[in-house]
């Protein structure tokens, strides 16, 4: 069976971070079919168009976003549980994820570690 546009996500990733690019990999390879469902899009040199669907580019680099089915675009860990939520082997980290207690922890260690990538690479939008 066919996976409709209509029942696809859309991911825009970092395709110029070879950590980025290896995620996309791993979660490919998790994903199996389920796979079918996500359209991964490199946001690399692509400002206005990000800029058109109302994703400002300098946040993009800095939080992932995702584009759901229903046309809303989700960003940082809203994005990541979305995506897992996609491949029943990751749905319990999605939950995970989104608990209270675990959520804001994770959020501020994100952050943490995509600025110091950014930064080592310098492409931190400052």
């Amino acid at each position: 069976m066919a996976i409709s546009e209509n029942n696809k996500i859309t991911v825009y990733y970092d395709g110029a971070c070879p950590r980025c690019v290896r995620d996309r990999q791993q979660y490919e390879k998790l994903a199996g079919k389920a796979g079918e469902r996500v359209c991964w899009f490199d946001i690399t040199g692509h400002e206005a168009q990000l800029r058109e669907l109302g994703i400002d580019p300098a946040r993009a680099l800095k939080e992932l976003h995702v584009r759901a089915s229903d046309g809303r675009i989700l960003s940082e860990l809203d994005a990541y549980i979305l995506l897992m939520r996609q491949v029943p082997r990751l749905a319990p980290l999605a939950w995970l994820i989104g608990l209270p207690l675990i959520r804001p922890l994770l959020a501020r260690l994100y952050h943490w570690s995509v600025r110091r990538r950014l930064q080592t690479s310098g492409r931190w939008p400052g």
